[in-house]
């Protein structure tokens, strides 16, 4: 075994042991396999960091709501620079089982917190003890992978800093975007899944509704449409939002109660921009401002000036802003794609006047495409090579049916995809369906190589949106053994199937 492929150092703490059933037991014997295990190790020194696994309330729309938290002991946001090590403790508090997935973070494949097939799912009263080495600075982010609980808000920010930009004077701001249903998600998905597609788990999706939506849909004038990448034909054949939510959250807030961020007049910002939503693509609009887009996903572009860019769920961007001198207020707002409702902060100066969000209609904006994504190239791209592997795959599925595979599969029923170490791989995403999917793998960054078969060297990301009736071809260097997942970034999607597991050993 080779050195970057020893046994990870990692353990679970059994504060309740009377609390692991026979069913978690199972669980671990099956997630240790072949891949290597949880070696245990004790602790050198107390942990960096501790995260806690909580419930927690919230009032949203003026009323009461049940979430749940991941935390750190001082209410801050995790934050580590590139080197450090990963050294964390995560403790559950639930009376459910947890595990955490480090979104876009390349750890060993035993802490990368996919339950029952990186590592089993934590029971309620333990802790798991994490450590390995972050190679990568960027905007990444932490959230569960076992059952709806990112739908019920169980995610949070993680910056890693990079070191040469210490110097910099700039503010960082980070917004954190997320959907919200009063209702369990769970009942939610059960509708969808029971046959009645759209028109099932949504509060206030009613018939005028989607109407008024389709009407507004096509009365999107030319350069919008051109601005997304899409064709009139083709946006208005899209299945776009399997729900209504009743809120969405920047910051935990909604936009008639928004975070008010205090700026200096002419000041420089960072703007680290993460869409932790279960089930809503967004376009970040800058409004007034406009902004310099320097990394998607964490890692760097070759910048682009604009003052919207389009962020599908679990992707994250990077944007620079200069503000204007004096004083002044400018709202930073996340469009729904393909509809009306936004979220967002405002950025104030000391002395400006925030005034009330104004809570009209407004039209739908349009829905996600591929424009800005054959744009970006890579700061930092994959090194120059012959591609060793070539793996395809379909993305299958229906939104009426609400039944979503890969490869004409649900997750369980699937063939994992396989590589050896040591290749280059091309992993070609066919779409068969007419909703776009933002497909996410696992312990891997790629590079976007093609977009509906044109091929150009684009982005390095771990999160890609493949269009409707589209493909997107990415390259990524088997150089993490382990199993890995490969799914559909919308929580509703995945859980109904669209998810297989790419396998490697060293």
């Amino acid at each position: 075994m080779s050195a970057h492929a020893r046994p990870p150092l990692m353990r679970q703490e059994r504060v309740a042991l009377a609390s692991i059933t026979r069913r978690h037991l199972l669980r671990g014997a099956a997630a240790l396999g072949a891949f290597g295990g949880l070696a245990p190790a004790a602790f050198a020194a107390p942990p960096a960091l501790r995260l806690t696994a909580a419930p927690r309330s919230l009032v949203i729309n003026g009323s009461e709501a049940s979430a749940l938290t991941l935390a750190t002991g001082d209410g801050k946001i995790a934050r580590f620079s590139r080197g450090d090590r990963f050294n964390v403790t995560l403790e559950n508090r639930l009376d459910e089982a947890t595990l955490i997935h480090w979104h876009g973070l390349t750890p060993p494949t035993a802490q990368d917190g996919t339950p029952d097939l990186s590592q089993p799912a934590l029971p309620p009263g333990n802790r798991y003890a994490y450590d390995f080495s972050l190679r990568r600075a960027g905007t990444f982010w932490m959230h569960s992978h076992e059952g709806f609980q990112r739908a019920r808000l169980m995610a949070a920010p993680l910056i890693i800093e990079d070191p040469a930009d210490k110097g910099r004077d700039e503010q960082e701001v980070v917004i954190f975007l997320a959907d919200f249903t009063f209702r369990a998600p769970e009942e939610v998905f059960a509708e969808l899944a029971g046959g009645h597609g759209a028109m099932a788990g949504m509060d206030h999706m009613h018939m005028d509704h989607m109407q008024r939506d389709h009407q507004g849909m096509a009365s999107m004038d030319h350069a919008c449409m051109h601005h997304s990448g899409m064709t009139g034909d083709t946006a208005m054949g899209m299945d776009i939002n399997d729900v209504d939510f009743d809120a969405y959250l920047a910051n935990d807030r909604t936009l008639d109660d928004p975070e008010a961020v205090r700026v200096e007049p002419g000041g420089r910002l960072r703007l680290r921009v993460i869409n932790a939503a279960a089930g809503t693509n967004f376009w970040l609009d800058l409004g007034a401002l406009a902004g310099e887009l320097i990394a998607v996903d964490g890692d760097p572009v070759m910048p682009i000036k604009e003052q919207r860019f389009p962020l599908a769920m679990a992707q994250r961007l990077d944007i620079r802003l200069a503000l204007p001198a004096g004083e002044g207020a400018y709202r930073v707002l996340a469009l729904r794609e393909g509809a009306s409702e936004r979220a967002g902060i405002v950025l104030a100066t000391q002395n400006a006047v925030i005034l009330k969000a104004q809570l009209e209609q407004h039209l739908p904006s349009p829905p996600l495409g591929i424009a800005l994504e054959q744009r970006l190239r890579a700061a930092a791209p994959l090194r120059k090579r012959k591609t060793d592997r070539v793996i395809r795959v379909d993305l299958t599925g229906d939104m009426a049916r609400f039944t979503w595979g890969i490869n004409g599969k649900r997750y369980g029923e699937d063939a994992p995809l396989h590589a050896r170490a040591g290749e280059r791989v091309e992993l070609v995403m066919r779409n068969r369906t007419m909703m776009a999917h933002p497909m996410h793998l696992h312990g891997h960054h790629f590079q976007v190589v093609a977009i509906n078969d044109r091929r150009f060297a684009g982005a390095v990301r771990d999160t890609v949106l493949v269009p409707a009736m589209g493909s997107v071809a990415v390259a990524f260097d088997a150089d993490n053994p382990g199993k890995w997942a490969l799914h559909c970034h919308n929580e509703y999607h995945m859980m109904a199937g669209m998810m297989t597991s790419l396998q490697y050993p060293a």
